[in-house]
């Protein structure tokens, strides 16, 4: 990461600044899942090309609504600065009635978002994110994260895959009826 950006760790407080940071991504493939006999032989995932659209993925991940669902007292955030404009950020929920995600653990945190400015992607910033990730989530004796994507996000699936995570749900149902073509992916990064 260059000089000039710098990661901190800030509350709940600077919401407003990171809700500026927008959370676009471009789709131009997604993966297919194949079951062999039913599932009962695995699933293959196979990476198919799409027609390219751009989706705010953003839009139901409004920062300032967040207080107003969840007690935040447990929540880590991070915000990404160059020259003291926020870039990117990524958000950690721990031990928070509520967060189903967190499945009433007391040892597992969970990425809630994560956003990289598109004309700052590929500077490594989404590896400092997840860096940082782990170390909080160690501070408070977490044995991993976890890590909510969808199938047509090959990108994040790509990178989430190249931090150590290791897929361990797939949920074709979970958001039937609102994104039928999109799959739940659920991914896990184990910490030392």
């Amino acid at each position: 990461m260059r000089s000039d950006i710098v990661i901190k760790e800030v509350t709940k407080e600077h919401s407003n600044e990171y809700a500026q940071i927008p959370m676009l991504g471009k789709f131009s493939s997604k993966y297919e899942l194949q079951k062999v006999d039913g599932g009962l032989g695995g699933i293959l995932f196979k990476e198919v090309e799409i027609e390219e659209y751009i989706k705010d993925i953003g839009l139901d991940q409004d920062p300032f609504e967040w207080e107003s669902s969840f007690d935040l007292s447990n929540w880590g955030f991070f915000i990404v600065y160059h020259q003291d404009k926020p870039v990117a950020g990524i958000t950690l929920a721990f031990d928070t009635e509520g967060v189903n995600m967190l499945a009433k653990r007391k040892d597992l945190t969970v990425v809630w978002d994560i956003r990289v400015a598109p004309e700052y992607k590929g500077m490594g910033i989404g590896s400092q994110l997840i860096n940082a990730a782990k170390a909080w989530a160690k501070e408070r004796n977490c044995t991993q994260l976890k890590i909510e994507t969808q199938n047509n996000n090959v990108a994040a699936c790509k990178f989430y895959k190249s931090q150590g995570a290791v897929l361990g749900e797939i949920n074709e149902y979970a958001y039937y009826g609102d994104m039928d073509d999109e799959v739940m992916l659920i991914w896990y990064i184990e910490l030392e």
